[in-house]
């Protein structure tokens, strides 16, 4: 197997070789819940202080709740921001920020990104804390590291030794169990102008379907999920079904569509990789999605180590159902004034095309969040080697499910001058709801016509 020098972090001056499919030793495990928190992040504050302990998360906090919309109030309504980056001073900070996001300020004078004091909320069930736990001992890659093995719903790699584990933590990461969301895609135009689409998905992990878990039919299904789409009428009806794989090499995604308008079921082997996301009018891949999902084995991953960044956090504003669609969306970025970015620790994965494979993006950069393992922001490059997209995860922590999620997503295309918003989801009457009581033949090719009449 081969091997290769890992930064382990801003804190860890020296280097240390590893193998690269190794689990960790009991010894090093019992680090979790001590100098690391029960998922594997730091847990001191940096030198500075400017990232503070973490002491728990959002269950340290006083009447933090959600309304009956699902949107989860702010429990830092008085902050105020420290300082704001823009066009002017982007070098100030430029060793605190990704290329992309250093492209972005650059290109838009009139966008800024207000750093706010660092709040770390993340939180999630005591469960999931143990399964981590047993995972980080348990818990491997298989030899061509397209899967995970003897991994327990969750988090397999909270201590990991390589940059697949750290994409796996987020792809596995807990997201509430099961839940239906509605929102709102849009994609703008180069004037300012903007179409939406308005979506409703529903998600279950197997472990929380209703009835027993049945490895028969659960072992290799990551997640299943609908997503239906709800205007405009054009394509009101029409109906996304995923059943997610782990080993999406020995068994392929599996995703069916049903067309409304045709009243036809068909399967949809190409909603996979670098083909068109939904409704994205070309401005998102399939694996945009999320910041990033489905299957590894198009690209080299390399474990940078762990920076400190300015990323998208507790962007609790960005649900408020007070603002309008049109406030957050302007001409060349959404309006910073609904924004929120916060000093946090992440691990930087760079992923570059292997040789004999084809993607729009040859080479990925990812600034993962050490305390939620949900990718906060990507820089994406052509095949010319030139800066292309970049992706934004804008995190808030949902209390009702002790889950860390997005208020939305963004992704920026720098040549186009053009970029695309989804999640949003002010304008919804209901915005998301955890613990739905599931069923695994709602999520079956025979169920999607039901689901797509009008």
């Amino acid at each position: 197997m081969s091997r290769f020098k890992l930064v382990v972090g801003l804190l860890v001056t020296n280097f240390i070789v590893v193998n690269s499919w190794a689990n960790v030793s009991e010894k090093e495990a019992e680090k979790l819940g001590k100098e690391l928190t029960p998922v594997g992040a730091i847990k001191q504050a940096n030198a500075t202080g400017t990232i503070p302990e973490w002491t728990g998360g959002s269950v340290a906090l006083n009447n933090f709740k959600a309304d009956k919309s699902g949107r989860p109030n702010n429990p830092y309504p008085s902050d105020q921001p420290l300082f704001v980056i823009k066009h002017e001073n982007v070098k100030e900070y430029s060793d605190n920020l990704s290329p992309g996001q250093q492209a972005l300020l650059k290109a838009y004078p009139d966008y800024s990104y207000p750093v706010y004091e660092t709040r770390r909320t993340a939180s999630l069930p005591q469960n999931i804390y143990d399964k981590a736990k047993k995972n980080a001992v348990l818990a491997k890659l298989s030899d061509d590291g397209n899967a995970v093995i003897d991994f327990d719903e969750a988090i397999p790699f909270p201590i990991p030794k390589n940059g697949l584990e750290v994409i796996w933590n987020h792809i596995t990461r807990y997201r509430g169990g099961s839940g239906v969301r509605n929102f709102t895609q849009i994609a703008s135009q180069t004037n300012g102008d903007f179409a939406q689409v308005n979506m409703r998905d529903v998600f279950v992990f197997p472990w929380y379907l209703k009835g027993k878990y049945n490895p028969k039919v659960d072992d290799n299904k990551l997640f299943y999920y609908k997503q239906l789409v709800t205007a405009p009428a054009r394509l009101s009806g029409n109906v996304l079904l995923v059943h997610e794989t782990i080993d999406q090499i020995k068994e392929p995604r599996q995703s069916w569509i049903y067309n409304s308008g045709q009243r036809r079921v068909r399967r949809a082997p190409q909603v996979a990789y670098d083909s068109p996301g939904t409704a994205s009018d070309g401005l998102s891949t399939t694996d945009n999605f999320d910041l990033y999902n489905g299957a590894p084995d198009r690209y080299n991953w390399e474990l940078i180590g762990k920076e400190e960044k300015y990323i998208p956090y507790n962007a609790y504003l960005l649900m408020d159902n007070k603002i309008k669609y049109k406030d957050i969306i302007q001409k060349g970025h959404m309006n910073s004034k609904y924004l929120r970015y916060e000093l946090h620790r992440v691990w930087v994965v760079e992923a570059t095309l292997k040789d004999d494979f084809k993607h729009v993006y040859a080479k990925r950069r990812f600034y993962v969040d050490e305390d939620s393992w949900q990718i906060s922001v990507v820089d994406h490059y052509d095949n010319r080697g030139e800066l292309w997209r970049v992706s934004e995860s804008h995190k808030v922590q949902f209390p009702q499910a002790n889950a860390p999620w997005i208020a939305a997503e963004a992704l920026y295309d720098l040549i186009a001058r053009r970029y695309m918003v989804t999640g949003l989801s002010n304008e919804e009457k209901v915005a998301v709801q955890f613990g739905t009581n599931a069923r695994r033949k709602d999520f079956t090719p025979a169920a999607l016509r039901r689901s797509g009449r009008k």
